[in-house]
């Protein structure tokens, strides 16, 4: 445990900043899953929950919660997986 005032914010604030994080990326991958699995069952709100995974990705990937080029492979990915289903 620190002893220096400005270590024990450090601290303080990288488990909040850790949290954060952490709730975003899970929910990030919950889009994602949601929408893989709409794709493979061919669902009704296939589009839907695809589009709002691919809006989760993008934002993801602006903020640095996952990196540009990773967004856009998984956002590239899902679409082409999305349009070979018929619909």
């Amino acid at each position: 445990m620190p002893n220096i005032k400005s270590q024990k914010d450090r601290v303080r604030l990288s488990a909040k900043q850790t949290a954060r994080n952490k709730a975003a990326k899970s929910a990030l991958r919950t889009a994602v899953k949601k929408a893989n699995a709409s794709i493979e069952a061919g669902a009704e709100n296939k589009d839907a929950l695809v589009n709002a995974a691919t809006v989760a990705l993008s934002k993801a990937g602006g903020k640095g919660l996952v990196h540009k080029n990773t967004a856009s492979r998984k956002v590239s990915r899902m679409m082409k997986k999305a349009n070979a289903q018929p619909q």
